[in-house]
């Protein structure tokens, strides 16, 4: 219905529940308009907005597959990779573009992409680029192209938002409906739905048996946090299965491998956000788990809308805390569901494995005879030149286990302790000379009445140049000057011919002068005797401090004496 108006000419509003193949109601038009490609024509004439980098991509892969014919050049516009290769095609020349807001307005301002010549202007999931706040955005992009354009709009539900938004930038469009009034809320009939109340601790291991019942092919888990994410799927690799993680803390270049993956079937479970909830067209998708309760009925549908498309069945299935039933309520009644209480569910509840058709017995883990899928790694990871870097917690794990591993497998270092005389390395030769001069004392330095200190021939201590320089000077001096007489230095002091004596475990040729004696320790034999004693200064001429006790009692004596009646003197 779409295509003859959009070939026309027209602006169009096209509505219809995900998986009805709108891409093509309005690629097919804008392929057309554009035409052959022309040396000469290098920038665009075709733009498409899209909310996220999955959508773009997948939407770049239809656009290719209808332009097989006409040879279109087409050129996906996202964040997350290097700008170069981006840069090189707009100037080689493009027909249509396929991106996001704000990697578009990046290539704008840097005036690498100019949208002067756009004749058409598409909004792909008009309503989810408005949940994530893009709307700035294309109110901005839609002022930089020109104002005499075809504008086509496409979402599965239509909000106020986006009716505000056609009003706006569309000259008469004409509002296209695949279904009923009431049809955009209503999730698909070929998608069996069940909904349970669980517990939190236990979901997973529900999940576990869900992923081993019957006629289980890939299964996509929807989590409400980055970090429940990166939690689920570390679990799940945990219990044997093929698992990968897509959210927003990942790179590009991950995020296009774990897809891959997920397509090719090296895995068969993909957790993710509701980044992945939207567009995401992939084949063989027979069950959807809300590991978190969605937040509203739209995510609701567009989650569960990635099985049961194109006329396939699929599979549903919603846990429920205790803390969100009020909102699941909210949800049923806003799309006329029959699970207003759902049924309290355990991983050992006998009506689960009844509903999901999962084998008697199953447990939690998935049996080594099971596990015959290539997983992630099998998968390569391209290089796309990432602005930013991975940060995801399970990936990174791993990461520090294989560098711990790599540290463990080098070899040990050994060491080599070098002899050295004044700063210069020994031979073998003068190391061994050295060792027998160490073990047989020099005549001059058992001599008892050389008043100087000289260390044996062939060996020097820690003390370094210093020390040496000194003892040659008081040596060429004589018995003029002595020792005593130079004051210490650092290197010839006792405490540090000690140090050096125990550092090199060698002895120091020559006795050295006597030691000063230390004061005597008084050492207590219990804690609480009295050590010292102030001294005590009184003389025997001094008077006497009287106690408190005396000079109460002389006051009181003065006190009474001086209330006695006095007697009257006669004459």
């Amino acid at each position: 219905m779409a295509l003859p108006l959009a070939l026309a000419g027209q602006d169009v509003i096209g509505q219809a529940r995900t998986g009805t193949g709108k891409t093509y109601a309005f690629g097919v038009p804008m392929l057309q308009l554009v035409g052959k490609p022309r040396k000469n024509r290098k920038k665009p004439r075709g733009l498409v907005l899209v909310p996220t980098r999955e959508l773009a991509l997948q939407v770049t892969e239809d656009l290719v597959l209808a332009s097989g014919k006409l040879g279109s050049r087409i050129l996906t516009v996202y964040g997350g990779r290097a700008y170069e290769p981006q840069i090189e095609a707009l100037k080689s020349g493009v027909d249509v573009i396929v991106g996001t807001p704000g990697r578009l307005l990046d290539l704008i301002k840097q005036k690498h992409l100019d949208l002067g010549q756009v004749t058409m202007l598409v909004l792909d999931e008009a309503d989810r680029m408005l949940d994530l706040g893009f709307l700035p955005d294309i109110e901005r992009i839609i002022k930089i192209v020109p104002e005499k354009r075809q504008t086509m709009l496409f979402s599965a539900t239509m909000p106020g938002e986006i009716v505000a938004l056609s009003r706006r930038y569309l000259t008469r469009p004409t509002n296209v409906r695949a279904e009923n009034v009431t049809a955009e809320a209503e999730p698909t009939t070929l998608t069996t739905q069940f909904v349970y109340r669980t517990h939190r601790m236990d979901k997973i291991e529900i999940l576990a048996r869900l992923l081993q019942s019957t006629g289980n092919g890939l299964t996509m888990v929807f989590c409400e946090t980055k970090r429940a994410c990166d939690m689920v799927s570390e679990q799940l690799h945990g219990k044997g299965f093929a698992v990968a993680a897509v959210h927003g803390d990942l790179g590009q270049g991950q995020r296009e491998q774990a897809l891959r993956a997920f397509r090719n079937g090296k895995i068969n479970v993909l957790v993710a956000t509701d980044v992945a909830a939207r567009g995401i067209d992939i084949d063989d998708v027979t069950h959807v788990v809300n590991y978190d309760c969605p937040q509203d009925d739209k995510t609701y549908v567009h989650r569960i809308g990635r099985t049961g498309r194109a006329g396939r069945t699929g599979v549903a299935v919603t846990f429920v805390e205790w803390t969100e039933l009020t909102r699941w309520k909210v949800i049923n009644n806003a799309l006329g569901l029959s699970f207003a209480e759902p049924v309290e569910t355990y991983s050992s509840s006998p009506h689960l494995y009844t509903d999901l058709d999962i084998p008697e017995g199953t447990r939690g883990v998935l049996p080594r005879a099971s596990r015959s899928r290539a997983g992630l790694e099998a998968e390569e990871i391209e290089d796309l030149g990432e602005t930013g870097r991975t940060r995801s917690r399970d990936r990174a794990d791993r990461r520090g286990r294989s560098e711990r591993e790599e540290r463990r497998e080098r070899p040990a270092r050994t060491r080599e302790r070098r002899r050295t005389r004044g700063g210069r390395l020994q031979d073998a030769d003068t190391a061994a000379e050295a060792v027998e001069q160490q073990a047989a004392p020099t005549a001059e330095a058992s001599d008892p009445d050389s008043a100087t200190v000289e260390p044996a021939a062939g060996r020097r201590s820690r003390r370094g140049a210093n020390g040496a320089a000194l003892s040659d000077a008081l040596a060429e001096i004589g018995p003029a000057v002595s020792e005593s007489d130079v004051p210490p230095t650092a290197a010839t002091t006792y405490e540090d011919a000690a140090d050096d004596i125990e550092a090199d475990d060698d002895a120091i040729a020559g006795p050295l002068p006597a030691r000063r004696p230390e004061p005597e320790r008084i050492i207590p034999p219990s804690p609480f005797v009295v050590v010292f004693k102030s001294p005590d200064l009184a003389t025997d001429d001094d008077d006497l401090a009287p106690s408190a006790a005396a000079e109460r009692v002389q006051h009181q004596q003065q006190r009474r004496r001086s209330n006695r009646p006095q007697p009257r003197r006669t004459r």
